[in-house]
């Protein structure tokens, strides 16, 4: 998400942008000047068990990289990404080499960080890096402690922003089969770490049932909690929208975000509820206070307890008139502190900064 929306907003800016990956980004529209886009296509399996991505996609890295002469490979994840990427610039002469910025988003730190089957491949790809961003202050942390690459991670949050929506309040209200229910949204990719069945539980215990709807924007195959959905009884609740682009559509008619999860490095998905003046009841976990100060743009409550999230978010699904002061606060602090013209230029300083360094002794030819 961030990466085609970072590349968009450079593109915008008058830099070249290449999007190297085996699908085009979902978000990013057709037509926008100063962007390209590069398949890097799954190897065939050949002699091997299974197929490869790491290694064709560091191949169509160098092509692209020699053919226009980039400046920059912006990686989004230690792997497979920047360790691609570092393969790429080996291939490349020394003068042909752009510089690598790898952005870690949390599943190198805080998941594959711990594997010792991959924890060494991502200190290679950071180590070799020129540079390293992270998403959130917590983030940097949890990396320099978790990961100790032994060079300074540069903090840069997430943004987002906004795009009309595609149709009106009514349509989509009409679509979601919605009456005068509230209608609460959560967006997430169903990994464990989200604890979708946390989620469940909570909106189980709101009363009454009729006064409200669930929609999961999921980014993923929600089949594998339909069960849980029937255990509690929310057959007639819950909703289920899945690999949505026009996220925006379901977002303005939202009534409040809801979010369990276990960790987040800075959670997006909130930034995105606060961006169209709706707040959000969330565990209080990892980068999320960064993002969100409670009982001033959302409500954040420590632990993960079923009974404590359900009540605020009760609390919030009664009071029309503090819901609306929170979403208020939320939109405003979304364009201060995570607008695109707020966070685009640290990204753009930090590529001038990388670039103007001299080459490190690894990249001296010997």
């Amino acid at each position: 998400m961030l990466a085609s929306a970072l590349g968009e907003e450079l593109a915008r800016r008058g830099h070249e942008v290449h999007f190297v990956s085996h699908e085009r980004p979902f978000r990013l529209p057709p037509g926008i000047r100063n962007t390209h886009f590069h398949e890097s296509p799954f190897g065939e399996q050949g002699p091997f068990r299974y197929a490869d991505y790491t290694l064709p996609l560091a191949v169509k890295l160098a092509d692209v990289a020699a053919r226009h002469r980039l400046d920059v490979i912006h990686a989004h994840y230690a792997v497979p990404h920047a360790s691609a990427a570092v393969f790429a610039a080996a291939m490349l002469p020394e003068n042909a080499r752009p510089r690598i910025v790898t952005t870690l988003h949390g599943t190198d730190t805080t998941l594959l960080g711990h594997q010792p089957e991959y924890a060494p491949a991502i200190r290679h790809a950071l180590a070799h890096s020129d540079g390293i961003t992270a998403v959130s202050d917590f983030l940097r942390q949890e990396s320099a402690r978790i990961l100790q690459v032994g060079k300074p991670i540069e903090m840069i949050h997430n943004f987002f922003e906004p795009r009309p929506p595609g149709r009106s309040v009514d349509h989509v209200r009409a679509e979601l089969g919605l009456e005068d229910e509230k209608l609460i949204v959560h967006l997430s990719n169903l990994r464990p770490v989200k604890r979708i069945e946390l989620l469940l539980e909570t909106i189980a215990l709101l009363q009454p049932r009729s006064d409200f709807k669930l929609l999961v924007l999921a980014g993923g195959d929600f089949s594998q909690f339909l069960p849980l959905v029937n255990r509690f009884g929310l057959q007639d609740r819950v909703l289920v929208r899945e690999n949505v682009t026009a996220v925006e559509d379901y977002l303005q008619v939202a009534d409040l975000g809801l979010f369990t999860s276990s960790s987040e490095s800075f959670c997006l998905s909130i930034l995105e509820m606060m961006a169209v003046g709706c707040p959000s009841v969330s565990t209080r976990v990892g980068g999320i206070p960064e993002v969100v100060e409670s009982g001033v743009h959302g409500v954040l409550v420590p632990g993960a307890n079923a009974t404590d999230l359900a009540r605020e978010v009760q609390t919030l699904l009664d009071d029309d008139v503090r819901r609306a002061r929170l979403g208020t606060a939320a939109r405003e602090r979304a364009r201060q502190m995570f607008s695109a013209a707020r966070i685009v230029p640290q990204y753009e300083a930090f590529y001038r900064r990388i670039c103007s360094f001299p080459r490190t002794d690894r990249r001296v030819a010997q």
